[in-house]
C-alpha cells in the first residue's frame, strides 16, 4: 500500500530495469558534463576555490538545507578525512545562533541548487562582513548566492533523473561529485599520504590495514620454530607440529638464516624422494625464502604472500637476521585480511 492508502503497483521487471538504466545514464551524463564547466587558468572557479581553501587559516564550513544539506554533510566529512579540517553547519541553525561557529579565518562552502535559499542568503552577508570567504555550489551561475561568492562551482544539470523532473537526483549527484573533486584536488595539493589518511581512520578495517605493522602481528624469534640444516626431516616435522606455524626456520651452523622448511616442502620432498627418514632438512628446504622487514605494513605481508602463493613469511632485520615470523592465520587474527 502507498502512503495514500492506494495499492502500489509492482512494475514489470523490464520497465523497472529500463527506469534504473535511465536514472544511471542521466546521472552519469550530469557528472561527465561537470568537467567541461570547470574552466581553466585564472578563469576557473574550481581553481579559485582550491586556492581559497589552501590559503585558509581556519576551517572549511559547509552549509546547506534539505537535500543540499545532506550532500553538504558528506562533503564536509570527506574533506575532514582527507586533510582539510571541516565541519557542517545547518543553514537553518546558523540563523539561530550557530553562525557563531564561523570565524573570519574560515571558508564557507554554501550549497543551494537554485542559489536562492533564504537561510543561506541571510547568513552570507554576515559571514562575508567578518572576513570569511565564500564558495558557492549552485545550479545557477546567475543566482544571488553565486554572485556573492568569491568562487562559484556550477553544478547545473539539464534534467533530474526523477521522471517528474522534480526530486533532486542528478543535481545532488553533481554537487557531491564536485565536492569529491575538490577534496581529492586538495589532498593532492597538500601531499596527503596513506599514513596521514590512516591517522584520521584509526577504527575499523581501514585503520587496521593502514596502521598495523608486521612487528605488531609477527611472532618473535624466540617463538619461531627453528631447526638446523643438519636436522633430519623426522625431527623437523616434530618441530613444525609443535610450533603451530606450518613451518620451521632453518639456521646454518653459525646461526644465520639459511632457509625455510614448510609443510609444502615436505610434501614435495616426499613425492620426489619417498623415504626421508635419513634426509637432512638442508637438502629439501627452500633456500632464499621470501622475507619482510618488521617495519613494513602488515597489509604488505598479505600482498607478498598472495603474490607468491605462500602461507608463511620470515621476518628479518636490515642485516638479514631472523627476528620473527608470521603466517596467514596471524594476519586473520589481527583482522588485517
Amino acid at each position: 500500500m502507498s502512503q495514500t492508502g492506494k495499492p502500489t503497483a509492482i512494475p514489470a521487471s523490464a520497465r523497472a530495469l529500463d527506469m534504473a538504466r535511465r536514472v544511471l545514464k542521466i546521472e552519469a551524463d550530469a557528472v561527465a558534463a561537470l568537467g567541461e564547466r570547470l574552466g581553466d587558468g585564472l578563469g576557473s572557479g574550481f581553481l579559485r576555490a582550491l586556492e581559497l581553501i589552501l590559503a585558509c587559516r581556519g576551517r572549511v564550513i559547509v552549509s546547506g538545507i534539505g537535500k543540499s544539506g545532506h550532500i553538504g554533510r558528506k562533503i564536509a566529512a570527506t574533506l575532514a578525512s582527507t586533510g582539510t579540517p571541516s565541519y557542517f553547519v545547518h543553514a537553518a541553525e546558523a540563523v539561530h545562533g550557530d553562525l557563531g561557529m564561523i570565524t573570519q579565518d574560515d571558508v564557507l562552502i554554501a550549497l543551494s541548487y537554485s542559489g536562492e535559499n533564504d537561510e543561506l542568503l541571510t547568513i552570507v552577508p554576515l559571514v562575508k562582513r567578518q572576513g570569511a570567504r565564500l564558495i558557492a555550489i549552485t545550479g545557477n551561475p546567475h543566482s544571488p548566492l553565486a554572485r556573492e561568492a568569491d568562487a562559484h562551482l556550477d553544478a547545473g544539470v539539464t534534467e533530474e533523473a526523477c521522471p517528474l523532473n522534480l526530486a533532486p537526483t542528478a543535481s545532488t549527484t553533481a554537487a557531491l561529485a564536485l565536492g569529491d573533486a575538490l577534496a581529492v584536488a586538495l589532498l593532492d595539493a597538500r601531499g596527503f599520504s596513506a599514513a596521514d589518511f590512516a591517522r584520521s581512520h584509526p577504527g575499523g578495517a581501514l585503520g587496521r590495514r593502514l596502521l598495523t605493522h608486521v612487528r605488531d602481528v609477527m611472532r618473535s624469534a624466540l617463538e619461531v620454530p627453528k631447526v638446523t640444516e643438519r636436522t633430519l626431516v623426522p625431527e623437523a616435522i616434530t618441530t613444525i607440529s609443535r610450533g603451530g606455524m606450518g613451518m620451521a626456520a632453518v639456521l646454518s651452523e653459525d646461526q644465520a638464516l639459511a632457509g625455510i622448511f614448510t609443510d609444502g616442502d615436505l610434501r614435495r620432498a616426499m613425492e620426489k624422494f619417498g623415504d626421508l627418514r635419513h634426509t637432512p632438512v638442508g637438502e629439501v628446504m627452500t633456500r632464499q625464502p621470501h622475507t619482510i622487514l618488521p617495519g613494513r605494513l602488515a597489509v604488505e605481508a598479505v600482498q607478498l604472500m598472495e603474490e607468491h602463493k605462500i602461507l608463511q613469511l620470515l621476518v628479518v632485520d636490515a642485516d638479514g637476521g631472523l627476528c620473527g615470523a608470521l603466517n596467514m592465520h596471524d594476519l586473520f587474527r589481527a583482522k588485517v585480511v
